[in-house]
């Protein structure tokens, strides 16, 4: 019993320097926040495509289910903010979601765009690129979503689902097996207390019983320390932080392991983070520095 326990310990310091070398020493991942979402309208495929002109390594995109059963990209319950008409995506069927213009919003430039299928958005995901695929819905959604996926040119791999509802998590795992599945959270300290709702016990719980293969979380310091990140890399769950749009934070996380950075500004971050970078190998070279 001894000997094993012993191996078993070994294996997990193992696994911890693993995937502490992985994380720390390679490339952090950015994701386009609903695309290039500080330059274009949100969740539209201009965003998404200025998102890849910008390089990034990944979009994100809200999804949610149509009164007629298709998937459509869209944050809010409803079109009001987007569209200025106010349409409830679930009570509405593609036809009548398709007549809205969403990008005028954010200017005339924009003028003409409309709310994608998740099939349009997969369609101008890149060779070597990635989609996380955020579930706004419940877990109905899931089998719908598996047809879109299977008839998609897209492997496996550049597929990911993410959401805070734990139970998708948990139904999407159990039907699409293959594909990796973050559980969504962000945080909230109590005043009274000091204490992060939710805790690192409660976050590791919902983790392992949900299957999921990675946390997908906001991108609170204190919240995420070097323990939690410990007790991630022992259980090979990964780490991703969203909303970021400063190069500070970009690079605490950075440092603390995370696999992606999720950001409104793709392009922006990820001049200043290769920028930052190029100057700590070459310190003699850089200038005022990065303000």
């Amino acid at each position: 019993m001894t000997h094993l326990t012993t191996m078993s310990i070994a294996a997990v310091l193992l696994g911890l320097v693993a995937y502490g070398a992985a994380a720390v020493g390679g490339d952090v991942s950015i994701v386009a926040h609903r695309g290039a979402s500080r330059d274009a309208p949100e969740n539209t495929i201009a965003a998404f495509e200025l998102a890849w002109r910008q390089g990034a390594d990944a979009i994100e995109g809200d999804f949610r289910l149509t009164q007629d059963g298709r998937i459509v990209c869209i944050h809010d319950s409803t079109t009001e903010r987007t569209a200025g008409a106010n349409l409830v995506v679930a009570e509405s069927t593609l036809a009548e979601l398709r007549k809205l213009d969403v990008g005028r919003w954010r200017g005339a430039e924009w003028a003409g765009q409309r709310i994608p299928t998740l099939a349009e958005v997969l369609a101008v995901v890149p060779t070597g690129k990635r989609i996380l695929i955020e579930i706004k819905c419940g877990p109905e959604i899931v089998p719908v979503l598996k047809r879109v996926l299977d008839s998609s040119r897209l492997k496996r791999d550049q597929t990911i689902l993410i959401s805070f509802d734990a139970k998708v998590i948990a139904v999407a795992k159990k039907q699409l097996p293959t594909c990796k599945a973050f559980w969504l959270t962000g945080f909230r300290k109590d005043k009274k207390t000091g204490s992060w709702k939710p805790s690192p016990q409660k976050v590791l719980a919902t983790l392992k019983e949900i299957r999921a293969d990675g946390l997908d979380c906001a991108a609170v310091a204190g919240a995420v320390d070097r323990s939690l990140m410990s007790e991630l890399g022992a259980r090979a769950v990964e780490l991703h932080v969203w909303t970021v749009d400063d190069l500070k934070t970009a690079l605490h996380f950075q440092e603390l392991g995370t696999r992606s950075i999720t950001t409104n500004r793709p392009g922006w971050l990820r001049e200043q983070m290769v920028r930052r970078s190029s100057q700590s190998e070459n310190p003699g070279e850089s200038g005022a520095g990065i303000r």
